[in-house]
């Protein structure tokens, strides 16, 4: 063998590795075994690929958080007299859109109203199949002159913007429109032990929430933050 074939031999890329559940389902193929023993093979194929793509998801995900800056923002309004800045979606997305994409990560939005309530899901996807969804509620933005449609649409602009950051973990604005109003007034002890036990109820992580709302404790949790606190918390019921 010439030296240049065997550099050439060398610089192919080698065969992948089959994972092992499909190595046992290859195997069993050919041993000709049962259709029960094949389905309990197939299902155990389907939990490695889940798992394997769960992993993916994970790691993609947190090499994305690493690379998203503080967000800018952009935009300036008024509650009452009070005036805060905020970054909308748009500003939201043109910073974290590109990141994701290189690391094969996707989001999607989907909506529903019922009665008197918006609810808007946010879908996290990785390109090897798992996605993670984040849900948040609230009533038509009737603030202003707006008409029942804009009111609407308001509200699911706001949604979005506050599902997508909360499903990739980001951290909210100190002047962020949701806690603008009353952004001085804490929650009451009562509404701090239901928001504690809540947390301990659906078992969720006790720091992810003074992170996301940028607090030293659950009492020190604005007012106006309540309700979405305990969206976020009720919305983990079903993961």
């Amino acid at each position: 063998m010439t030296g240049l074939a065997r550099c050439n031999r060398m610089s192919e890329a080698p065969s992948p590795i089959p994972p092992p559940a499909m190595s046992l389902l290859s195997a069993a193929l050919a041993r000709g075994a049962d259709g029960g023993m094949l389905e309990r093979l197939i299902e155990f194929h389907e939990r490695s690929q889940a798992h394997e793509a769960h992993k993916a998801f994970e790691k993609a995900l947190a090499a994305a958080k690493v690379k998203i800056p503080v967000i800018a923002k952009n935009r300036q309004a008024m509650v009452g007299r009070q005036p805060y800045r905020h970054e909308d979606l748009a500003e939201v997305a043109r910073t974290i859109t590109p990141i994701l994409a290189r690391r094969g990560l996707s989001y999607r939005f989907r909506s529903q109203s019922t009665g008197a309530v918006v609810t808007v899901v946010c879908v996290i996807s990785h390109r090897d199949g798992h996605s993670e969804e984040n849900s948040l509620s609230a009533s038509p933005d009737e603030s202003g002159e707006k008409n029942s449609i804009q009111a609407i649409g308001s509200t699911l602009t706001y949604l979005q913007r506050m599902s997508l950051k909360a499903a990739l973990g980001l951290a909210a604005s100190d002047d962020d429109d949701g806690q603008a109003a009353g952004a001085s007034v804490a929650i009451s002890r009562q509404q701090a032990r239901e928001l504690i036990d809540l947390i301990e109820e659906v078992g969720s992580d006790k720091e992810a929430p003074l992170q996301f709302f940028q607090i030293k404790g659950v009492t020190d949790l604005p007012a106006a933050r309540y309700r979405q606190a305990l969206t976020m918390l009720n919305s983990r019921r079903t993961k």
